[in-house]
């Protein structure tokens, strides 16, 4: 019934938003100068974005700038699946040299893959970036089956193998398991498409580890809780209606619960920005809350076979995770060269966590192995913001053209 009463929240408050924004938009235009009027368009403004929307935003990645030279970026299909899409940033040049082909690999946990937009951006400048789009669960119809965490590693593995041999694949923070279990397999089975390096960003691949609040959350009820009071039947009048998700909307309230007051002030400020006339300062904040209010339901298998295996039980570093019967041997990869990347302050993965996967790597060699913690940066900081670009993407470009072979 948690879905449904959501649902039926937001139908009824919609129009009164919708209302909102019209009125706000309207106001604006007329570029008043008049004080009162001022305060009622900013007021409207922010109780229009006071919502949930459950698609992805754009990317929004029209060029890059390739040394000296702004390049037109066309987004392109590579393949589609009924619960992800492989997506490839094209860059517009014919001239252009041939880059790196890296796969970035996005959470599947609450929001959509537009949160490594910034980290896409970036690695566009020296590669040719492809990234996991998942879609959002309660938009997939029951005809096309349940998505487990067996699904994820296969997503990976089938996305690789459409990207092509030579390919490079970056993982950041949820899918580092499975970015490592696929790499594994694909070792295992000599499968030619095996990545050439593969980069782990503050993931979860060793939880007993430093264990964070998010940790201890995990292992603070049995699985059997999270599947009772956590997985709700999607609604109509969804294409997925009866689908078993875990709302994004869930996922969200409980990252606002963290810090209530600090959203509360963020809300103020683009009320307080716009009253004064100060639309840019208002934009910065407005396009923030776009991004973290789209949020993205995860199917019901995949959220407690992760919150199980990842968090509760460790399967991976115990050495006894499986895919499809098979039990995950790391061991088996040689080939692949592999890079992990944590933040000194995090407080989700934190410090020692991602490490973990070297030594559960013991066949790749010395001189194709690097690890980096970057300090002062937390969980969000390892790959956006000042120091991934300055600091982290040039070990992590240098990591990848090394292994290019």
């Amino acid at each position: 019934m948690l879905y449904q009463a959501y649902q039926l929240q937001s139908d009824l408050v919609s129009p009164l938003r919708l209302a909102a924004q019209h009125l706000s938009a309207s106001l604006w235009i007329h570029k008043t100068e008049r004080t009162v009027v001022r305060k009622v368009a900013a007021a409207c403004d922010v109780l229009s974005r006071l919502r949930l929307t459950h698609s992805r935003p754009p990317y929004n990645i029209h060029s890059v700038t390739v040394g000296e030279t702004e390049i037109p970026v066309v987004e392109e299909t590579v393949l589609t699946l009924p619960f992800g899409t492989l997506l490839r940033f094209r860059k517009d040049d014919p001239s252009l040299p041939d880059q790196p082909k890296v796969l970035l690999a996005a959470p599947l946990s609450g929001h959509f893959a537009t949160l490594l937009r910034e980290t896409a951006r970036t690695l566009l400048q020296d590669h040719d970036v492809y990234i996991t789009d998942w879609h959002n669960a309660r938009d997939v119809s029951l005809l096309h089956g349940g998505f487990s965490l067996d699904d994820y590693i296969s997503y990976l593995m089938r996305f690789t193998e459409a990207v092509g041999e030579g390919s490079h694949m970056i993982a950041v923070c949820q899918p580092c398991v499975a970015a490592l279990a696929a790499t594994a397999i694909m070792a295992e089975d000599d499968n030619p498409a095996q990545p050439r390096s593969l980069t782990l960003m503050a993931g979860p691949v060793d939880c007993r580890v430093n264990p964070t609040e998010v940790n201890k959350l995990a292992t603070s009820q049995p699985i059997a809780w999270f599947e009772k009071n956590l997985i709700s039947h999607v609604p109509l009048p969804h294409a997925g209606f009866m689908r078993r998700v875990y709302p994004g909307f869930v996922q969200l309230s409980a990252f606002i619960s963290m810090n209530p007051e600090r959203h509360k002030q963020s809300f103020r400020n683009i009320y307080d920005h716009l009253q004064e006339g100060r639309v840019e300062e208002a934009q910065v904040i407005q396009d923030f809350y776009e991004e973290y209010l789209a949020v993205n339901d995860l199917p019901a298998e995949f959220y407690l076979e992760t919150v199980e295996k990842v968090f509760q039980t460790y399967d991976l570093p115990r050495g006894v995770l499986t895919y499809q019967g098979r039990t995950v041997n790391p061991a088996a990869i040689r080939r692949t060269a592999l890079m992990t990347v944590e933040g000194e302050r995090d407080d989700i993965c934190a410090v020692g966590q991602t490490v973990a996967a070297q030594d559960l790597c013991p066949n790749v060699r010395p001189y194709l192995k690097t690890h980096h913690i970057q300090t002062g940066v937390g969980h969000y900081g390892v790959f956006s913001g000042r120091r991934w670009n300055q600091q982290i993407y040039p070990r992590v470009r240098d990591h990848i053209h090394a292994s290019q072979g």
